[in-house]
């Protein structure tokens, strides 16, 4: 695969701006707590099946001593329709005994504190940062990996591989929003199975040698 052309990538994210001058998370939440939460069950899980086991919990729930109160069990019968529903279950009510006990009951805002929480590694805590306080990370999730490899945008073996290269071909007035832009791109056009690559806005820039017609 030969890396996308400096120019080629500025165009490429121009396209993806100019398409998506706002883009904004698909994960419903109420504030910082609630969003670590839905990104929390949402390993392995889609957006669509988060939000449709959330919307009755975050009606009720929207702060970690709300959700210790209302504890594991009560937590599944929500959130029983998403997959590892146990396992997440148990990290939410135990990063949410932390956040009381270390952090004020507030979401830490720095990435080494939040994957020191139960269910959080690198990319929940981009995502938190990103969405919640604003800060140009990259989450490299399945769609974002694929993009970047397919594309030649970001070459890598291994999802921090593309996360690091991302950071470093990204130019700085894009980095907010970049993540927002290739996720959606992956999740609607650059799809794993059959890339819609005839209605693909960056079809022309993409090193893609299988492209469908």
């Amino acid at each position: 695969m030969r890396a996308m052309k400096k120019a080629d990538i500025v165009e490429m994210y121009s396209r993806l701006a100019a398409q998506r001058p706002a883009p904004k998370g698909e994960l419903n939440h109420v504030n910082e707590y609630t969003l670590l939460v839905a990104v929390v069950l949402s390993a392995q899980a889609t957006d669509v099946g988060v939000n449709k086991a959330t919307k009755a919990l975050f009606a009720q729930v929207t702060t970690p001593e709300q959700m210790v109160a209302l504890g594991e069990a009560g937590l599944k019968a929500h959130i029983r329709t998403i997959g590892l529903y146990n396992a997440k279950a148990k990290n939410v009510i135990a990063l949410s005994h932390i956040l009381i006990e270390k952090h004020g009951s507030r979401v830490p805002q720095d990435r080494a504190a939040l994957e020191t929480l139960p269910g959080v590694g690198r990319k929940t805590a981009n995502v938190v940062l990103n969405i919640a306080f604003g800060q140009p990370t990259i989450a490299v999730d399945t769609h974002i990996f694929r993009v970047g490899n397919r594309t030649g945008l970001a070459p890598g073996k291994t999802p921090l591989a593309v996360e690091q290269k991302l950071e470093k071909v990204t130019p700085p007035q894009f980095k907010q929003h970049a993540h927002h832009w290739l996720i959606l791109h992956g999740r609607y056009v650059c799809k794993a199975r059959k890339p819609d690559c005839p209605n693909c806005i960056v079809n022309d820039l993409c090193r893609f040698a299988g492209k469908t017609v």
